[in-house]
């Protein structure tokens, strides 16, 4: 039993200076991928006319976006299937399933207070005047 644990070690020691894992390339590419969510969700705060348009590009963009970046570390770390391994990644899905619930959520909040507030979305119209504006600037 012992000499089985001890090879095993041996093992996963070796593997270490491998290089990067397969599992740890997916967590690259979900990190990254979360970046470029991240951007998208910028832009779109910059670029959107109204309230209601940035707080969707809010809400959707930086739940998706913090979520594939959680679960590329979670991959990452993933060096083997050690049970301490096993348990930073229940716990960042832990983390990614309070995110996925509350973001959206508190979005939802923040845009009903402020339709209840007389905050109204932009219609054509006011969007035609306000690049009319533009224009003379």
């Amino acid at each position: 039993m012992n000499s089985n644990l001890m090879q095993f070690a041996l093992a996963s020691a070796s593997a270490e200076g491998e290089g990067i894992l397969p599992l740890q390339w997916l967590g690259v590419f979900f990190g990254c991928l979360g970046l470029l969510f991240f951007l998208g969700t910028a832009v779109g705060m910059l670029r959107f006319p109204d309230f209601y348009t940035r707080m969707h590009a809010a809400g959707k963009g930086d739940t998706l976006s913090t979520m594939l970046m959680l679960i590329g570390f979670a991959l990452f770390t993933m060096d083997d299937f050690s049970l301490s391994s096993w348990l930073l990644f229940v716990k960042i899905m832990g983390v990614v399933l309070f995110i996925f619930i509350s973001t959206p959520t508190s979005s939802h909040a923040l845009m009903r207070a402020a339709f209840e507030d007389d905050e109204m979305p932009m219609t054509e119209e006011d969007l035609k005047k306000s690049k009319k504006k533009r224009k003379r600037k």
